[in-house]
């Protein structure tokens, strides 16, 4: 330990600052401008985006603006009954009454004592201290008491071990983010996808323009092959030429679209497709889940993911389910702030308990399409209560679907399977750094483990996932 090592009171090393909600019932409030952070955009360590966003009147009206560098903490909300959400904003954003945000006081940081990338390690090295400091509320949240954290005892090395400390951490982080934002661009890739096959309908109206104008049958295929690849004619040319493989594939995949469109009661959707409902392309598992106290799941701790509306709660002994599902969140946390649901792509050995539902694709809809299209849609009309929201099976299985031929939904399926696939390896690549960095934090910044071992270990825990 260094001679330099003292032990300050969190709140005197620091400022805090609240949030607040602009009003709903101002259109004005409400834009494109300034990320609002509120419990459902606090994933990750990073914050810059949000679902919703404030104008500079929203800012106004109720908000308040945490600067770029600010400590984000969630201080209220069901989530903190599993886990603490920390974070840093790497932007300046705007953040909700749920909300603290956290500096470091100015002339401690201009002295280095300490800065907020040490004391976020430290919260996050701390989080089940954190959890066993989380109060409940009459309406089944969690509550963190701002006095009781500030009084938290914190161990600040030196300035320079301080730097190490975080530079070795930040290593681990910045190969999760670079992971997590691989895994966003591939789920934003077969989300554009879906869009344009079952949504948009571009290949099927590519054909019907081509029609139109006066083209022949072979003119649509190749309007439709352009509008699927985002090609032009040119480098489709190139392609056969280069990749004649590829080429039949994707000439394949367009014969598989029709050229015209017909009524349905869904609205116009192209013909020969279905109008249909969740629940004819979905198998439910509902019955196979089982809800577990906290001192039942303390009594059963194991390795296998137990899973409630919107995360892993904990982890038990056993698994209940093994392979790829949807969750959709039950009753409590089903609505995120945009209206669509709270949704987990899960996969391997699980359980899962009675907050939320349990899914598979069906009738040729594969799990992933299942996933990629409830995430697109505002169930708000099929949501009850007031108080506890709840999405029961019956509205769940009448939210309408469009269904195209098993072939098509197929060759979609085939598609998007890789980009699944690499985000699966990716997350468990994360989960991988996480618990290194999680099982090394709180013995380094603690003072029992040796520095020059943590970082040893961090470096290479990083350097393996590099490779």
């Amino acid at each position: 330990m260094s001679s330099k090592t003292a032990f300050y009171r969190l709140g005197d090393l620091t400022d805090w600052f609240s949030g607040g909600t602009p009003s709903k019932k101002n259109p004005e409030c409400w834009g494109d401008e300034i990320p609002w952070i509120s419990a459902s955009s606090m994933g990750g360590s990073r914050y810059s985006n949000s679902d919703l966003k404030i104008t500079k009147l929203g800012l106004e009206s109720g908000s308040r603006l945490a600067l770029k560098g600010s400590i984000l903490l969630l201080v209220r909300g069901s989530t903190l009954h599993n886990r603490i959400p920390v974070g840093i904003a790497v932007r300046d954003v705007a953040f909700n009454q749920d909300v603290k945000a956290i500096r470091v006081k100015p002339e401690l940081a201009a002295r280095q004592v300490t800065d907020e990338m040490y004391l976020y390690y430290w919260l996050k090295a701390n989080e089940k201290k954190l959890l066993e400091m989380v109060e409940h509320t009459g309406i089944g949240a969690g509550k963190l008491d701002t006095k009781r954290l500030q009084d938290l005892e914190i161990r600040l090395p030196s300035w320079s071990e301080q730097r190490q400390i975080v530079a070795s951490a930040t290593a681990i982080d910045e190969k999760e983010i670079l992971n997590s934002c691989i895994n966003q661009t591939l789920e934003q890739m077969a989300q554009a996808i879906f869009k344009s096959w079952f949504v948009d309908f571009e290949p099927v109206k590519a054909k019907i323009a081509a029609l139109e104008a006066g083209g022949s049958e072979e003119d649509a295929l190749l309007a439709a092959m352009q509008a699927i690849s985002g090609k032009g004619e040119e480098k489709l040319t190139r392609l056969q030429a280069e990749q004649p493989e590829q080429y039949a594939e994707l000439r394949a995949t367009a014969e598989l679209f029709p050229s015209a469109m017909q009524d349905s009661e869904l609205g116009e959707i192209p013909e020969g497709w279905e109008a249909s409902d969740f629940g004819s392309v979905s198998n439910c598992f509902d019955r196979h889940r089982i809800p577990l106290s906290k001192r039942q799941r303390e009594q059963r701790q194991g390795s296998i993911p137990y899973y409630g509306a919107t995360s892993i709660m904990d982890y038990v002994d056993e698994p209940i389910f093994d392979g790829v599902y949807l969750l959709l969140g039950e009753d409590g946390s089903v609505l995120k702030e945009d209206g669509s649901p709270f949704t987990q792509y899960i996969w391997g050995k699980s359980w899962v308990n009675n907050h939320a539902h349990v899914l598979q694709g069906a009738n040729g809809v594969s799990t992933e399409q299942l996933y990629l299209f409830i995430g697109m849609q505002n169930i708000t009309a099929y949501v009850t209560g007031a108080v506890q929201l709840k999405l029961n099976q019956k509205n769940m299985n009448s939210i309408p679907f469009i269904k195209a031929p098993d072939e098509l939904n197929t060759r979609f399926a085939k598609l998007i399977a890789p980009m699944f696939g690499l985000r699966r390896t990716l997350t468990e690549e994360n989960g991988s750094l996480t618990g290194t960095r999680d099982a090394l934090l709180p013995r380094l910044l603690s003072g029992e483990l040796c520095l020059s071992v943590a970082e040893d270990h961090l470096a290479e825990e990083a350097e393996s996932a590099n490779v």
